[in-house]
């Protein structure tokens, strides 16, 4: 896809070479519906196919980074099990994108991120994240397995044993605690979020290329070697989409 291509994500650049992404459905809270979540997945290879970008951010249009999946994407993956594929398909590409892509990804966490909206960000390179950000993984809520990013990256930022506890729990946390146990790289000021993103990009555009390029590539082999807990936790996570129980849930959720 081009640039243009893309109805959910707008584009701008900085310094020529930074691409700055933002998230755009700000009227719902920039919630991930079918069209977004496929956008989702090929950004990353729109990026890594631009031979003048050196660093992407991404961020949020409005007051969220993206509040997860919305309830007629909800709906469609627990009444169908082609969308279920095809879904599954997309989250998996979602992160291993993101991880493949040679270039630095920075993510301006601004407002609430859940579900599928929290894989992009903290699947991100770089994770800056405001003081009062909720944060939340959201699986647990509607009954299904914490697949689209969780069990792979979470342990390995928080340790099995926090990432345990707010896997299972549901829990919220916000962005003084999310750094405080490592699930992001830097926690500031609300209002400061996406300026200290693009001081970072800033940064990581004037450094070496080729180091830095070289440097993602090694570290995110983690991600690589502990691949197959993330194959098995995502398909987990679609088959309970299928039961009655998520159906339930999602039905209870709609209803408030």
């Amino acid at each position: 896809m081009n640039y243009e291509d893309f109805k959910h994500l707008e584009f701008e650049r900085l310094d020529e070479s930074i691409v700055i992404i933002h998230i755009s459905r700000p009227d719902v809270l920039n919630a991930t519906n079918a069209v977004l979540h496929r956008e989702l997945k090929e950004v990353w290879l729109t990026v890594g196919s631009d031979p003048t970008a050196k660093v992407a951010l991404i961020t949020g249009r409005g007051k969220a980074f993206s509040a997860g999946g919305d309830f007629e994407l909800l709906d469609s993956i627990a009444n169908s099990y082609d969308t279920v594929l095809k879904v599954m398909d997309e989250a998996r590409q979602i992160v291993e994108n993101m991880i493949n892509l040679d270039k630095p990804i920075v993510s301006a966490i601004n407002g609430v991120a859940v579900g599928a909206g929290l894989a992009v960000a903290l699947s991100a390179d770089i994770s800056i994240v405001g003081e009062n950000v909720t944060l939340i993984d959201g699986h647990l809520k509607f009954g299904v397995t914490a697949g689209d990013h969780a069990c792979l990256i979470w342990p390995m930022y928080i340790s099995i044993s926090k990432a345990k506890y707010y896997l299972l729990t549901g829990d919220k946390l916000n962005g003084i605690e999310a750094e405080r146990i490592g699930l992001v790289s830097k926690c500031v000021k609300d209002g400061s979020v996406f300026d200290e993103a693009i001081t970072i990009a800033q940064k990581l555009n004037k450094g070496n290329e080729s180091a830095i390029k070289f440097t993602k590539r090694s570290l995110n082999h983690y991600f690589r070697t502990n691949w197959p807990i993330f194959e098995s936790s995502l398909a987990l996570e679609m088959l309970n989409f299928l039961s009655d129980d998520t159906r339930k849930s999602i039905s209870e959720f709609k209803a408030k």
